[in-house]
């Protein structure tokens, strides 16, 4: 699929947070709930890397990294967020998402990614070890959404080029 990426801004927000959303109604995609507002979405994920994927002037997926804390050392440690419109999956846009995001988070001196992704949701554990994450371990019923434990499965991807010293 012909694909543009561009930077995710505040004026594209309401598109990121209808994928989102719709994500979020999968039961499989995130204990979040409710879709934050932009500020509290803006604060939490790192601004250079943060990407929307267009189709004939619509925003059909996005990815973006927040860190996983706030300590000096693990200032190369981020964690992946990424949703595809439901109308657009097994085009290719999550596979070009998290392409170009590794890519970003290099530039940005970020030499680990980590994700921890539904056992359930089985398409986005294939597509992240598609370009290069391994499997870590689990968290076992680490939360619950609507009534229902879940397990995350953790994955990781290490940087080639970034960190290796």
């Amino acid at each position: 699929m012909d694909l543009e990426l561009k930077h995710i801004s505040q004026d594209n927000w309401s598109a990121i947070a209808r994928i989102y959303e719709h994500g979020m109604k999968t039961d499989t995609a995130t204990f979040e709930i409710v879709v934050p507002s932009w500020e509290h979405w803006h604060q939490s994920h790192l601004a250079p890397c943060r990407i929307a994927a267009w189709h004939m002037s619509k925003i059909v997926g996005w990815a973006a990294l927040s860190r996983v804390s706030n300590r000096t050392v693990y200032r190369g440690v981020a964690e992946v967020s990424l949703y595809v419109d439901t109308n657009y999956t097994k085009n290719g846009i999550g596979t070009q998402l998290l392409t170009n995001l590794i890519k970003e988070s290099e530039k940005e001196g970020i030499w680990t990614l980590q994700a921890a992704i539904f056992r359930e949701n089985e398409a986005s554990l294939r597509l992240h070890k598609k370009v290069g994450f391994r499997e870590i371990g689990y968290r076992e019923r680490i939360g619950k959404r609507n009534g229902v434990w879940y397990d995350n499965l953790l994955l990781e991807r290490r940087s080639k080029t970034i960190g290796i010293n």
